[in-house]
């Protein structure tokens, strides 16, 4: 039998997916021998205008309650400033960009982005900033801006939403067991490690 798969869907400017952070990482180090853990892009916002000030206080309302939750950080001051495009495309597509260097930096560059954009307030639909955190990780710049800047990695990005839509995913976070060609729900939004691993052992195979 192959090793199941489990599916993160997610995107690296969702707030909530923020606040899960800690248990997607806790989750990859404590299952790493029974399943293969891999990010889906999911593609949250495709903005093209900046957001109105109405539209600004919706999105912080939700930012104080994924901190209130989960204890994240995050900088308010001066955040999501006058004219901010929330798009996030580019910043899904600097993860899949990275995976074309690497697929092990996927999950690092997707956390340094979340970490940047909401505990840092740094703006990261520009590229040169998530050239900066991939350089951070050993991807020189200007061949990550290249990459960045490709059809490929377009199309890449284009193709992790097309999956997360086929999945059914409506919402992020996300996770979905795959065990061949079964597909098996195992937590939507942003719930704490303790459900989440007891789901996950329901349906894993027994070590």
């Amino acid at each position: 039998m192959d090793t199941p798969i489990l599916w993160y869907f997610a995107d690296p400017m969702c707030s909530w997916c923020w606040g899960f952070s800690p248990v997607i990482e806790a989750l990859r180090e404590q299952y790493r021998e029974r399943a293969k853990i891999a990010l889906v892009l999911g593609g949250l916002r495709h903005e093209t205008v900046p957001m109105t000030p109405a539209q600004r206080d919706e999105i912080l309302h939700h930012w104080h309650a994924v901190h209130e939750r989960t204890g994240q950080p995050f900088r308010f001051d001066n955040a999501l400033p006058q004219g901010f495009v929330y798009d996030t495309e580019p910043a899904c597509r600097a993860v899949a960009s990275v995976a074309g260097f690497d697929p092990a930096l996927s999950f690092p560059l997707f956390r340094a982005i979340q970490s940047a954009f909401y505990a840092e307030g740094r703006d990261v639909t520009q590229p040169g900033v998530l050239a900066a955190l991939a350089a951070g990780l050993g991807v020189e710049a200007a061949a990550f801006l290249r990459a960045f800047d490709s059809d490929e990695a377009r199309a890449r990005t284009q193709a992790h939403f097309r999956q997360a839509r086929q999945a059914g995913v409506r919402g992020f976070p996300a996770l979905i067991l795959q065990h061949d060609a079964q597909l098996q729900p195992i937590s939507h939004g942003c719930q704490p490690l303790d459900a989440v691993r007891a789901a996950l052992d329901r349906r894993l195979p027994s070590t």
